[in-house]
């Protein structure tokens, strides 16, 4: 079938901010986009408000802020792609009343932050971050003192997801041991061992890395009442959220040695742009690395992102399929030749879905496919009608009750 939308492709605005990869853009234009903006920063409320008016597809990373307000500007919006792990930055819950898709990309990035996890156990390990800051200011400290390999110790993994599992990999095969703790039943990779309490894996890991969501739940995870379980001279690592630790406890267990080093990637306060001021109670403290939200900021990586979301945008814009929205259920249906397919998104009460075929049969237009997918707020209903009745159809389908979106897709 021809990628034809209804709407001229020419007259579909897109905007891509934070530096969003030229994969994504070179993605769109090879579908036949042009009308494509493109920012290297985030842009603060005010500016996004005026800047989403007559925005279709909106791009993002995870310094752009789409809230409420924002959301109620962007009367065209139709789909938010966050090209990143989360879609915390979005207000989910108001871009779902109003029928907008949200895709992110929660693999693309995986080998990155795990290759990474792997690189930071070693340098601290072997205090590395100590050794390097000696030689800068021209200090010769070689010292086997406190300096370990790798092989033989236990990494305890928290959180045995994506990322977590394919550390779990790569320090096997450095000859570690791997313990991991998850709050649901995940099935070990190779000689992994599940820790069952988040206690058992402090008490025995020689090097804690963290990869969960940032929840409730697991706000300060890593606090003041279970940091005493951890081994005396383990190492932690957090490239997760920064929510996760509490770093002032974490900072307070270094300097009393009972913690022998850190690497931390994410901090619940970071600072906005390149070049603005930033503190953490773990500055200064001895074999620390501090490295500026960058766990998977590889080319790779984001090339991989950029085609992940625009992909995922291109296929709801020109298909309706919404696999991978937080907002719209999700939702894949093959083509039908011979229609014209309409998407209609409205408020999850009884009854809609009769009024819909009510409407249209009535007026004796044919459905030739039907699919429907609901979330506990909305409702996804995706018709193909008769080529001939189906601007007809767009307009009655506006009429229905607790409609909230209609587009005729092609």
């Amino acid at each position: 079938m021809d990628t034809k939308t209804s709407y001229p492709k020419e007259k579909i605005n897109i905007l891509l901010l934070e530096n969003i990869s030229a994969q994504a853009v070179a993605n769109f234009k090879k579908a036949g986009y042009s009308q494509i903006e493109r920012h290297a920063k985030a842009l603060c409320e005010e500016e996004l408000i005026d800047a989403v008016r007559n925005c279709h597809i909106l791009g993002i990373r995870s310094k752009s802020q789409i809230t409420e307000n924002v959301l109620n500007a962007a009367k065209k919006l139709q789909a938010i792609g966050c090209f990143c792990i989360g879609v915390n930055q979005v207000n989910l819950k108001s871009a779902t009343q109003r029928g907008v898709a949200v895709f992110n990309a929660p693999y693309s990035n995986t080998r990155s932050v795990a290759e990474l996890v792997i690189g930071a156990s070693i340098m601290l390990i072997r205090k590395i971050p100590d050794k390097n800051a000696a030689a800068h200011n021209g200090f010769w400290q070689k010292d086997s003192s406190g300096s370990y390999e790798l092989r033989g110790k236990t990494i305890g993994i928290i959180g045995y997801g994506n990322i977590g599992s394919q550390v779990s990999v790569l320090a096997e095969a450095l000859g570690m041991k791997v313990l991991f703790y998850d709050v649901q039943t995940k099935l070990p990779l190779g000689n992994a061992a599940d820790a069952r309490t988040l206690k058992d894996l402090l008490s025995n890991a020689d090097i804690i890395t963290i990869h969960v969501p940032e929840t409730s739940d697991t706000k300060n995870l890593i606090n003041k009442n279970n940091i005493r379980y951890c081994k005396k001279g383990s190492i932690v690592i957090n490239y997760a959220r920064g929510e996760v630790i509490d770093l002032n406890t974490l900072a307070r267990a270094i300097e009393n040695g009972d913690i022998a080093g850190a690497a931390v990637d994410v901090f619940p306060e970071e600072p906005e742009k390149n070049g603005d001021p930033f503190n953490s109670p773990l500055q200064r403290l001895p074999n620390v690395l501090l490295t500026p939200h960058v766990g998977g900021s590889t080319e790779e990586a984001q090339q991989n992102i950029g085609l992940d979301v625009s992909s995922k945008l291109l296929q709801y814009l020109e298909k309706g399929i919404s696999l991978g929205s937080h907002s719209v259920p999700p939702l894949s249906l093959p083509s039908q030749e011979g229609a014209h397919r309409i998407l209609h998104i409205h408020e999850n009460v009884p009854g809609v879905l009769s009024q819909i075929n009510g409407q249209l049969s009535q007026h004796n237009i044919n459905i030739v496919g039907q699919y429907l997918k609901t979330n506990d707020d909305i409702g996804y209903v995706v018709v193909d009608v008769d080529k001939q009745l189906s601007n007809k159809a767009v307009q009655l389908l506006k009429q229905v009750d607790h409609t909230l979106k209609v587009r005729l897709l092609y």
